[in-house]
């Protein structure tokens, strides 16, 4: 492996000092960095190439949302992501501070595995026409805002009627963002590897309405039928459009899937166990 990409959390003062180390520790063994925009403006050293979507493998120092964004910066490129978590509850992030440089030697002798996580595709229609379209590694979001009334989402798998969700919104997501947003609207931890798409409602008016799993093969259709200025459209919790009555929220696998390095020091049920403290008394 010859070329190693580094994107790192903004103004996050460790970041910043772990992506110096490592780009000379990188540097001391013949291997060329590739870093973004913004880290390149931090570190203040001459590197030469900014497209992290060349690398052979991306180091992603930060949290799960930073992880997140450099999913959406590599665009449809097939490298390898090493997420090193800096605090918070990092599932994405899956790797210690300690343990990154262990799992470089590895990756380095091409002693490495790595795991595909599913995306979502999801494509907005107004008024019989596609306005935008976005892929997702965690989740979907429809929801209102804060002092709004409850919305209506009239909801669809493939040609089939679902249901017509009252709540404050709706999360679809995949097995990875079982673990994030869907989670705390009481959605299921689901393995990463299963083929499913999550749809979990906000706060519903009827408390049956409970979440759902459904097959990664079907499109979800979700129909905005309240006339309601203030609901949004979330992606992976960072990027939003505004919603109107009538639109047309279509969304279904992506062909796309993130790889990303599996860890050699804990399986996935080491890692739930530990962030969700389970056990402890």
């Amino acid at each position: 492996m010859k070329k190693v990409g580094i994107i790192a959390k903004k103004n996050k003062t460790e970041a910043i000092e772990a992506s110096h180390n490592l780009i000379n520790w990188l540097k001391s063994r013949g291997v060329e960095v590739i870093v973004d925009n913004e880290l390149k403006k931090e570190i203040g050293e001459f590197i030469s190439e900014t497209d992290v979507s060349q690398a052979e493998l991306l180091v992603v120092l930060g949290g799960d949302g930073t992880l997140l964004s450099a999913a959406r910066l590599i665009g449809n490129s097939d490298v390898p992501i090493l997420g090193v978590n800096l605090g918070g509850l990092g599932f994405l992030t899956a790797f210690s501070l300690n343990e990154l440089y262990p799992v470089i030697e590895k990756i380095l002798s091409e002693d490495y595995e790595t795991e595909k996580r599913m995306m979502l595709t999801t494509t907005i229609i107004r008024r019989n026409e596609v306005i935008a379209k976005y892929s997702v590694l965690n989740d979907v979001v429809i929801n209102k805002a804060a002092i709004a009334r409850i919305i209506d989402l009239e909801t669809s798998i493939d040609e089939y009627y679902l249901t017509s969700f009252k709540a404050d919104g709706l999360i679809i997501s995949t097995p990875t963002g079982s673990t994030a947003y869907s989670m705390a609207a009481g959605g299921p931890i689901v393995f990463p590897s299963l083929h499913t798409i999550i749809l979990t409602p906000i706060c519903p008016h009827t408390l049956t309405n409970r979440p759902i799993l459904v097959p990664d093969s079907v499109k979800i259709r979700v129909i905005l039928r309240s006339k309601n200025e203030d609901v949004f459209l979330t992606f992976d919790g960072q990027v939003g459009q505004s919603l109107r009555v009538n639109d047309v929220v279509e969304i279904k696998r992506s062909e796309r899937a993130v790889r990303l390095i599996k860890s050699p020091f804990k399986d996935y049920f080491e890692v739930l166990r530990t962030k969700l403290r389970w056990g402890e008394r």
